[in-house]
């Protein structure tokens, strides 16, 4: 990192090109280096955008001393090797969800954190979406009132999907509903339970071995009387595409939109019964961004349409989130602090989808998480020290190398 500003490689170019004008407006950072498998499609997005740095191997990036960090938005099945190889080389990881596949490449990563200082982060969109902000900023202030119970869904048809996807049990792909019923109240999931329902096509079921359509789960909080109940579908399931989160409180309650277009709903108690629901417009939360960057927050960033990822088409841009996430990720590095979600929090969340599946295998049976998913005082202590010692050894050499330049 030099002035202020941190050099970010893009590893993979279909949702990873939405990023890739945001990098390039953000005040902190520099769009330094992309990274794709096919050179074909590589030279086409780095001439579209003009980066010099082009590369069609991993390991080359991670050689790449002038890399400060890696945003990785790779297939699911390469996010745990990818992030683990970049913590290893020395790089500050940022990585689309869900963390991992396996409860044991989510502790690696954990570890490895741990063990280097380095900074990790899951690039979930809807904490950053300008839904769930609103629903925060409600809570922050004290409108809702306690907070009893919340849910959160997420329905989408991947048929057509490449690859990997066909067949995914729903629960390994959870993080966007388990993100913003951990993150408003900043709990952390201590035991699931889960049960399968319905049935995909038998093609489908032979690829993971799952066959159930829709997976439910039930979610209790470490330390707190809240639990929160989550679905999900990928096949087989009509519904259009909706990423949902609603908490009921006691003074109000926020019940996310039903179909795409309409507005949410806010409920506040003790009006009359036909008073107590109104819609409610959600404001966009733009101005907690840098200036430059603020436009993102409505509008696509890949203006070649015939390559504008899935995900961005059928999320809608997930909510304004891009460009949220992209200064979270660089204002941590900058100010040397945790992102959020960190690493152990990122665990959490991907490990009550994985522990979520096993439970609906097992019909139903509570499975805790893993103690290394929850975030103790000792762990955060252990933590603070390494950084301390860390910024030590930077201050150290730096004071060398003013010495050597006198």
């Amino acid at each position: 990192m030099g002035n202020g500003k941190v050099n970010v490689a893009i590893i993979g170019l279909g949702f990873g090109s939405e990023f890739i004008p945001i990098y390039q407006r953000h005040p902190n950072a520099n769009m330094y280096a992309i990274c794709q498998r096919d050179p074909v499609k590589l030279k086409q997005v780095g001439d579209a955008f003009k980066i010099e740095k082009q590369y069609t191997r991993y390991a080359d990036v991670l050689e790449d001393p002038n890399v400060d960090f890696v945003h990785i938005n790779s297939p699911i099945p390469d996010h745990a090797p990818m992030s683990i190889a970049a913590l290893k080389a020395g790089k500050h990881v940022m990585c689309t969800v869900p963390m991992a596949t396996t409860v044991e490449d989510c502790r690696k990563i954990v570890k490895l954190v741990e063990k280097t200082g380095l900074k990790y982060m899951m690039a979930e969109t809807v904490v950053y979406a300008r839904e769930y902000l609103f629903v925060k900023e409600m809570y922050d202030k004290g409108e809702l009132g306690k907070v009893q119970f919340l849910q959160a869904s997420h329905q989408q048809d991947m048929d057509g999907w490449p690859n990997y996807w066909p067949g995914l049990p729903p629960m390994h792909y959870a993080t966007h509903c388990v993100g913003p019923c951990m993150a408003l109240t900043n709990a952390q999931a201590e035991y699931v339970s889960c049960f399968g329902s319905g049935t995909i096509r038998k093609e489908l079921i032979a690829n993971y071995k799952s066959p159930f359509a829709v997976e439910t789960c039930h979610i209790k909080f470490h330390d707190s009387d809240l639990t929160a109940r989550i679905y999900r579908s990928l096949f087989d399931t009509a519904r259009q595409y909706r990423e949902s989160f609603d908490v009921y409180g006691t003074k109000q309650a926020f019940e996310w939109q039903l179909i795409e277009g309409e507005d949410p709903v806010l409920h506040t108690a003790k009006k009359a019964e036909h008073e107590i629901p109104q819609r409610v417009k959600v404001p966009d939360y733009a101005h907690r961004l840098p200036e430059a960057i603020r436009m993102f927050t409505t509008k696509g960033v890949y203006d070649l349409a015939e390559n504008t990822h899935l995900s961005f088409t059928q999320g809608g841009g997930h909510g304004g989130s891009h460009p949220h996430l992209v200064h979270e990720f660089v204002s941590a590095l900058v100010d040397n602090r945790d992102p959020y979600p960190n690493a152990v929090q990122s665990a959490n969340w991907t490990c009550v989808g994985i522990c979520a599946h096993e439970s609906a295998l097992k019909g139903g049976a509570i499975v805790k998480l893993p103690g290394f998913t929850l975030e103790t005082a000792k762990r955060a202590a252990r933590r603070a020290k390494k950084k301390s010692k860390i910024a030590a050894k930077v201050a150290k050499r730096t004071t060398k190398k003013g010495k050597r330049q006198k």
